[in-house]
């Protein structure tokens, strides 16, 4: 389904209601949201944006791109499992990965700092116990 990104249902700053003035525009068309899985085999989605501008979007993966502060150094890395994702709490229960989702993987808990969805890598950074 698709999503809207216009505000012309908003209220004003005032509190007073914004009538709309115009019918729904192509371009304020949104994307159905990606949602990112564990799985060990790699899947992705190139997709044309407005703008001319390509977005790979990852649907399924396990590798994540770990960077660890203490040796300043980035390792690549298996997820094992989702432990939590704050964005949503449904997503927690299905594995979702999200930025901010924290996962565990085979060098322990790493809160993810890339956008999957988007960028179409999993990026993360170890955390400290």
């Amino acid at each position: 389904m698709v999503q809207w990104h216009s505000d012309l249902h908003k209220r004003k700053k005032t509190g007073g209601r914004k009538r709309p003035w115009r019918k729904k525009r192509r371009y304020e068309r949104g994307g159905v949201p990606i949602e990112t899985l564990p799985s060990e085999t790699v899947k992705r989605r190139v997709d044309k944006v407005k703008g001319g501008i390509i977005k790979v979007r990852l649907l399924r993966g396990n590798d994540v791109n770990l960077y660890v502060p203490k040796e300043n150094v980035v390792i690549k890395s298996k997820i094992t499992r989702v432990l939590e994702n704050p964005s949503n709490r449904d997503y927690s229960r299905r594995g979702v990965i999200t930025k901010g989702a924290i996962i565990m993987t085979e060098h322990g808990k790493a809160v993810v700092s890339s956008r999957p969805g988007q960028n179409g890598v999993i990026n993360a950074r170890l955390l400290q116990d």
